[in-house]
């Protein structure tokens, strides 16, 4: 088969696909030199490519590829020539934790799409991409996302839905730019409280998980317009849950420093105990003045979202006393404070149903 440049429109975009390519040999291609020079962006979806061989150099100034939809399972070393390629889409393949280069994370990648492959771990060379804003593997095997996710300090968009994770690192509240963030449709129980610190965070998809409650600090995403949580045990089952575990010796010699607010220095204690000291958590309860450390109660409280959506959020008291009774009826306001209801304007979208 010859497939000639004539029938490309443009000279910076080159379709091949739908052409039943088995490679990208030039008996097959018939691709002039200056042709392959001038593509900058090259699709090649829906053939029957296996291995993405060191012919892709010869397109030396690409700058997006997609490969999707080939039985693709292996990526040569040499595609870390491409020092220009910005965009990789590679859905729907059958590459996992072995099909990449070793040098793979070299590229200047911003845009990589593995979605719909067969990764079981997050590939080591995808967190080495420092440029990556956006980064999907969704529809995958993932069972976990590696703590190193926070070397992407540039990503803004991250997509693992569809897959097997069980679990959400603190270290993801580390992505000063993340904005989108995707974790539908996995085995997630819980939401970690660091994920506060996502301040650029507009929209949160943790639809189709095992969440039973979330943790207060989400109240603190001011920037977050769309929540989605439907297909959730918190949706559809709500639960009552308090625990607490008897404060040790220094946790009491804290709290009675702090309360009773005596001065402290480095002059008058260890620094560990000065550090200590000033980790210390206010009680999120208005008529309450204590503060807590380690030993504190986990509570599931309801809590207004828009003025129309009720979801059980995690409270950290620092006594049983400190908490009020806990309704299991989801239209209850018993106990539905001021201080924690969320303004209207806050969330555009609570997705539940």
């Amino acid at each position: 088969m010859e497939i000639f440049e004539e029938a490309n429109s443009s000279e910076s975009v080159l379709d091949l696909s739908r052409l039943s390519l088995n490679d990208l040999s030039f008996d097959t291609i018939n691709v002039s030199e200056k042709r392959r020079k001038d593509t900058k962006q090259l699709y090649l979806c829906y053939n029957r490519i296996t291995v993405l061989q060191n012919s892709i150099c010869s397109f030396s100034n690409l700058e997006f590829l997609d490969i999707s939809n080939n039985a693709l399972t292996v990526v040569c070393e040499d595609i870390i020539r491409l020092t220009n390629l910005k965009t990789l889409i590679a859905k729907n393949n059958r590459l996992n934790e072995f099909s990449l280069p070793k040098h793979f994370g070299s590229l200047q990648l911003e845009v990589l799409n593995f979605s719909g492959n067969r990764f079981d771990d997050m590939p080591s060379q995808c967190l080495q991409l420092l440029r990556l804003q956006s980064l999907s593997l969704g529809g995958n095997r993932l069972k976990s996302i590696p703590a190193e996710i926070d070397n992407l300090t540039s990503l803004e968009m991250l997509y693992l839905g569809g897959n097997q994770i069980s679990s959400i690192p603190a270290e993801l509240a580390n992505l000063p730019c993340l904005t989108y963030l995707v974790l539908c449709d996995n085995r997630i129980q819980s939401v970690p409280p660091q994920l506060h610190r996502l301040h650029s965070l507009r929209s949160l998809s943790l639809h189709n998980n095992l969440l039973t409650y979330l943790p207060r600090e989400i109240l603190s995403l001011i920037q977050l317009q769309e929540l989605s949580l439907r297909g959730n045990p918190l949706v559809v089952r709500f639960i009552k849950d308090m625990t607490y575990d008897p404060p040790s010796l220094l946790e009491l010699a804290g709290r009675t420093v702090k309360s009773k607010n005596l001065l402290y220095s480095h002059q008058d204690l260890p620094n560990h105990l000065v550090n200590y000291l000033d980790m210390s958590c206010k009680c999120p309860n208005p008529k309450c003045a204590g503060v807590y450390f380690d030993s504190c109660v986990r509570h599931i409280k309801f809590v207004d979202f828009c003025g129309k959506y009720r979801l059980p959020l995690m409270h950290y008291l620092c006594s049983p006393e400190c908490s009020s009774p806990c309704s299991s009826n989801p239209q209850s306001d018993a106990d539905s404070d001021d201080d924690n209801s969320v303004p209207a304007d806050r969330l555009q979208r609570v997705l539940l149903g």
